[in-house]
Order: structure tokens, then C-alpha cells, then sequence
């Protein structure tokens, strides 16, 4: 990656001096290096919108099978599942987010528009009895046989947790070029490969964010 002298010195302008400080302090202060992180982080960042897209798509339609094989497919307009929901007073409230959207016609829809949260928080201890411990392994066949439905829902909720952390980040052009990304692929992967094994293979086959990691400047 080279830049031009203009570059150089007006790009960390329009980019902003908090913003760029990050990238200038991981350079020693020397703004080429600094353009050439900052370059590499956006399309590293791009790059994996492909693998989240699968993930996230996985995920919720895996989560959305066992909540019907529990509460039916209208399941959205369900009294009982609606009280299965957790309704903090602050914070992120599934409850109310599901309520929210139920003047959307189908639950397809619905599905669409729920927070990519909202499925994470699905996969809590509260819901063991009735989804998890009958169905956890029906939706993801390709899990640990000799784990328990607990070790292994308490993990898929951690890992969705940082794929989610990771999601944020870039949606909201943070910097994660001094996340352990290998590491954060590996999650993405492995949570598509717990439904289907086939998908977590095409996704490590059309991904271009392992090749961008080794290109890291």
C-alpha cells in the first residue's frame, strides 16, 4: 500500500485526529504506516461480512427451528413464549423487542428484523427446558456428542457473545486490528459447522479474510 504526499497529509484530516490516533500510535507516529493499518482494517473488517452473514443466517434459522418444534410456528404471537423472554428494565430487552415487531405480517419477517442479540440471549440457562435440553442436538448435529446440552449451550452463548462483540465493531467502523481475528474467524466457523458442515466448508472456501490476515501490515 503506498500513498501519494496529498494522501498523506489529508487523509488523516478527513479522517479524523481521535479516530486516526488509534492507528498513529500503533505506527510510532509515522502517518504512512498509520494510512496503510488503517487501509488494511477497513478491508479486513469488509471482508468479513461474508462469513457473519452466514453465521448470523445459520444461527437464527437453527434457533428459530427449535422455537418451533416448542411453540409452533406462530411462535411470535405466543403468550407462552412471549413470557419465556427475558424484559430487563435496562439494557437490551427481548421481550420487548419481539413485541415491537409483531406488526409485521409474517414471522419470516419478523425473524429479519430481530436484533442479532436477541438470538444470543436465546441461547441462556433460561431456556433449557424447554428448548434446549429436548432439541439442542437435533438443530446442531455436529456439536460435541461427549459434552453435556448445558456445557454446550453455555458455550455456543459465549461464543455467539464475542462474534457479536466482534459484529459491533465493525458495524460501527471500530478499529479490530489488534483483535486476535484468526481466533475470531475460527468462532464464526465453528458456529456455522454446528448446523451444517457443508456451509462451514463454502464459507471457508468464498472468505477472503484469512488471506487478509496474513497481509496484515
Amino acid at each position: 500500500m503506498h500513498f501519494t504526499h496529498d494522501e498523506i497529509q489529508k487523509l488523516p484530516r478527513v479522517l479524523s485526529a481521535p479516530r486516526f490516533a488509534t492507528y498513529l500510535s500503533a505506527r510510532n507516529g509515522n502517518k504512512e504506516q498509520a494510512l496503510q493499518l488503517y487501509q488494511w482494517n477497513l478491508e479486513v473488517s469488509a471482508a468479513f461480512f461474508v462469513p457473519l452473514q452466514i453465521c448470523e443466517i445459520s444461527l437464527r434459522n437453527s434457533v428459530v427451528q427449535a422455537i418451533e418444534f416448542a411453540y409452533g410456528l406462530n411462535w411470535p404471537w405466543e403468550k407462552s413464549f412471549e413470557i419465556s423472554l427475558r424484559s430487563p428494565s435496562t439494557g437490551y430487552n427481548p421481550r420487548s423487542n419481539l413485541i415491537s415487531l409483531r406488526h409485521l405480517p409474517t414471522s419470516g419477517k419478523i425473524i429479519a428484523e430481530l436484533k442479532f442479540v436477541f438470538w444470543e440471549k436465546m441461547l441462556t440457562s433460561g431456556h433449557d427446558g424447554v428448548l434446549w435440553n429436548p432439541y439442542f442436538r437435533q438443530i446442531f448435529p455436529n456439536t460435541d456428542q461427549g459434552k453435556t446440552v448445558q456445557a454446550l449451550r453455555g458455550h455456543a452463548n459465549q461464543t455467539v457473545l464475542k462474534i457479536r462483540e466482534l459484529r459491533n465493531r465493525i458495524a460501527h467502523h471500530e478499529p479490530i486490528f489488534n483483535r486476535p481475528l484468526q481466533q475470531d474467524y475460527l468462532r464464526i466457523h465453528e458456529v456455522i459447522s454446528w448446523a451444517d458442515l457443508t456451509a462451514a466448508a463454502w464459507t471457508d472456501k468464498i472468505q477472503t479474510v484469512t488471506d487478509l490476515i496474513r497481509a496484515k501490515p
